[in-house]
C-alpha cells in the first residue's frame, strides 16, 4: 500500500511577521468584538433608519438639559458629558493598567526575583481599580438619568386633555409645543385627576390630598400655563431606542465591570504573577476600550445629532 510522506518542521509563512503569531484567547476576543460591533451597528442603523423617516424628533438640548442638584438648571448636555469624560478617563486607567502588567512581565522574564515586578503588580490593582470606579461611577450616572427621565412630570396634550407624563419605552413627551386655544381649550377638558397631578407639579408645597379636595376652577387658577411648557406627544419610536440601545451598552459596561473586578481579584492573588504575563488583563482592556469606543457612537447619535 503506497504511502504518502509528510514533511515535518514546513514553513508557511515567508513573508515578515506572521499574522498567526498571536495568543489563541486574543484572538477569539477580537473575533466575539467584531461579532458584538455588528450588532451595535445594526441597532444604531435602525435608530437612524426610523429617527430620519419622522417628521419630527426631540431635541437633544431639551431632553437632556438636567443636572443632579442643579435644580430646574438649563445645562444642555452637561450631565452626558460628564458621563463621557468618566468612561474616557476609566479608558486611561485601563491603558495603564495593560501597561504595568506588561512592564510586570518584562521583568518577570529577566529575573524573577527582580523588585519592580512587585511594584508592576501593585500598579496593575491600582489602576485597574480606578477602572472599576470609573465603570461603576457611568453606571450610576446612567441610572440617574434613567430614573430622571422615566420619573420625570412633563405635561403633554394627549386627546384632547393634558396629562402628566415620564419618558418611557411607550411615551415620550417631547413633542411639539403647544400653546394659545390650543392649549386653553385642552386645560378646559381636562379631568380632575389631571389637574390635580399638573397643580401638584407646579405646586409641592401643596399635597396631593390637599389639592383634590379642590374644584377645576380652583386648580385652573393656580396654573400657569408659560410655566406648564405643554407638548404634543412625540414619536413613540424614541423611548423604545434609547432605552434600548443605552440599557444593552450599560450592559456591556456592568460585564466589563464584573469583569475586571475578576482580573483585580486574580491580579491580588498573585495568579499573573505566577503565569509571568498578564494577558488576561489585557484581553479585558481590549473589552473595556471596545464599550467606550461604542459609547462615542451612541453619544453622537442620541445626544449630538
Amino acid at each position: 500500500m503506497a504511502t504518502t510522506a509528510v514533511g515535518t518542521g514546513t514553513k508557511w509563512w515567508a513573508g515578515g511577521r506572521s499574522p498567526f503569531n498571536v495568543e489563541y484567547g486574543k484572538v477569539m476576543m477580537w473575533y466575539f468584538l467584531m461579532s458584538d460591533a455588528f450588532t451595535f451597528g445594526a441597532f444604531l442603523i435602525s435608530y437612524g433608519t426610523i429617527r430620519f423617516s419622522q417628521n419630527y424628533w426631540p431635541d437633544p438640548n431639551d431632553v437632556f438639559n438636567a443636572f443632579p442638584l442643579a435644580g430646574h438648571a438649563n445645562l444642555p448636555l452637561a450631565f452626558v458629558s460628564l458621563m463621557t469624560f468618566i468612561l474616557i478617563m476609566s479608558s486611561v486607567t485601563m491603558v495603564l493598567a495593560v501597561h504595568e502588567g506588561h512592564h510586570g512581565c518584562h521583568y518577570h522574564h529577566r529575573d524573577k526575583q527582580n523588585p519592580n515586578q512587585h511594584d508592576s503588580k501593585k500598579g496593575v490593582l491600582k489602576w485597574l481599580g480606578w477602572t472599576i470606579v470609573g465603570g461603576i461611577a457611568f453606571l450610576a450616572c446612567q441610572a440617574w438619568e434613567w430614573t430622571h427621565l422615566i420619573m420625570g412630570e412633563h405635561a403633554v396634550l394627549n386627546n384632547g386633555q393634558l396629562e402628566v407624563v415620564g419618558t418611557t419605552v411607550r411615551v415620550n413627551p417631547w413633542g411639539n409645543e403647544v400653546s394659545g386655544a390650543a392649549l386653553t381649550q385642552a386645560l378646559q377638558a381636562t379631568s380632575h385627576e389631571n389637574l390635580v397631578a399638573l397643580a401638584h407639579m407646579q405646586n409641592h408645597d401643596m399635597t396631593v390630598q390637599q389639592l383634590s379636595g379642590m374644584t377645576d376652577q380652583q386648580l385652573r387658577g393656580m396654573l400657569s400655563a408659560s410655566e406648564m411648557h405643554v407638548r404634543e406627544m412625540g414619536p413613540v419610536a424614541f423611548g423604545g431606542f434609547f432605552f434600548g440601545i443605552t440599557g444593552f451598552h450599560g450592559f456591556h459596561v456592568l460585564s466589563g465591570v464584573v469583569i475586571n473586578i475578576i482580573m483585580w481579584i486574580m491580579t491580588k492573588n498573585g495568579t499573573f504573577e505566577r503565569r509571568g504575563h498578564y494577558l488576561m488583563v489585557e484581553k479585558s482592556g481590549l473589552y473595556w476600550h471596545f464599550v467606550d469606543l461604542v459609547w462615542v457612537f451612541v453619544f453622537l447619535c442620541f445626544y449630538l445629532i
